[in-house]
């Protein structure tokens, strides 16, 4: 993970979903390399038979949305289910059983996943290649998740932003996304202007969205057996 830093690339581990274990990794390794780029979504798939080969990667390069060549490229998207209890117990109790009634579903365009934010939203997931996150799923939900993503779209019910952009850019997004009902995936293109947020649409159409963060009311736990605290959040004051 250390080679990842700074250069945009995001490290997840996973796991097949079921009962595991946790001695001994199996091999070969299945490795997933996304680009979540607007207008250039790709993943890549490769198989390892030890993890420094990886080392080897350009991170920058990849950061930067140039094609690493690791494998064979996939048509089909992933959904990662968040279920890192270590961090949040929520995500364990909660992700891997709907993790592994999924796979019984769709095998392998599901895996169980480390951390990837949000926790007092689980269960949680991400889609990829696309970047999408959502929180608050359950099996139905998930499954509505991933048929979209097959056909390029975006389901917004449950809808938490595109890792693409930064926290406010994807309150934003999904600002203009509901007001219009957009869900095609590379629809809206986002810029900062001058302390707000443009939002561009391929059809020429252009939004003005301004985001603050706020504390949010009232007082909640930030994950599962922790003391109500004061989080922060994002929303939107105007859209013009």
């Amino acid at each position: 993970m250390r080679r990842s830093a700074g250069t945009g690339v995001r490290v997840l581990l996973i796991r097949r979903p079921g009962a595991h274990a946790d001695t001994h990794a199996p091999r070969p390794l299945q490795v997933y390399l996304a680009s979540t780029q607007l207008g250039a979504t790709a993943l890549e798939h490769a198989t390892v038979h030890d993890p420094k080969e990886l080392l080897d990667l350009d991170f920058a390069a990849i950061g930067a949305g140039r094609p690493a060549g690791l494998g064979t490229r996939l048509a089909d998207p992933l959904l990662l289910v968040c279920t890192n209890g270590r961090r949040d117990v929520c995500c364990a109790l909660l992700g891997r059983p709907i993790a592994g009634d999924l796979a019984e579903r769709r095998g392998t365009a599901i895996w169980e996943c480390t951390h990837i934010g949000g926790h007092r939203f689980a269960p949680t997931a991400l889609v990829l290649p696309s970047g999408y996150s959502y929180g608050r799923l359950d099996v139905t939900a998930a499954e509505s998740v991933l048929t979209a993503a097959a056909r390029g779209e975006v389901v917004l019910s449950g809808c938490r932003g595109r890792s693409t952009w930064s926290r406010p850019a994807q309150v934003a997004e999904l600002e203009v996304r509901r007001l219009v009902g957009e869900i095609h995936v590379d629809a809206l293109s986002i810029t900062p202007v001058d302390g707000s947020w443009r939002v561009d649409h391929v059809d020429g159409r252009s939004w003005r969205v301004a985001v603050e963060e706020r504390p949010a009311a009232p007082p909640r736990p930030e994950s599962c057996g922790k003391a109500p605290g004061m989080p922060t959040t994002y929303v939107v004051t105007g859209v013009a």
